[in-house]
């Protein structure tokens, strides 16, 4: 239960990193033009009106999703900052293709947390 309720608020965890480990982002991507990445998952994260989320931090969670995930894969995470429930239907279905979905969603969601702190 435990894991489930973690996963479930990753979304919000994104947009609410903190720290200072600017240098990471511009080392994964090889320069700080990710850091500004716009895409769903960018324009979902600003739109959640969370009070951490800023368009640098929206804009590397998006760069490490344009490297883990694919943009449909991308437009199925971005419902997740609307509508959190969708991100628990997803992980507790049955389906294979959900099931494959949310192993990539879940490495991309601890590698967006690890990378984007500080933002």
């Amino acid at each position: 239960m435990r894991n489930t309720a973690l996963l479930v608020v990753v979304a919000f965890a994104l947009a609410a990193c903190g720290g200072s480990r600017s240098d990471r982002v511009s080392r994964y991507y090889g320069g700080a033009s990710a850091t500004f990445a716009n895409g769903p998952i960018s324009k979902a994260c600003l739109s959640a009106d969370r009070k951490a989320a800023n368009r640098r931090l929206c804009g590397c969670i998006q760069g490490v999703a344009n490297n883990a995930l694919s943009n449909s894969d991308q437009k199925l995470a971005a419902t997740f900052f609307r509508t959190p429930h969708r991100a628990q239907e997803i992980r507790q279905s049955d389906n294979s293709r959900n099931e494959a979905f949310w192993k990539r969603y879940k490495a991309f969601a601890a590698r967006a947390d690890n990378t984007c702190k500080g933002y």
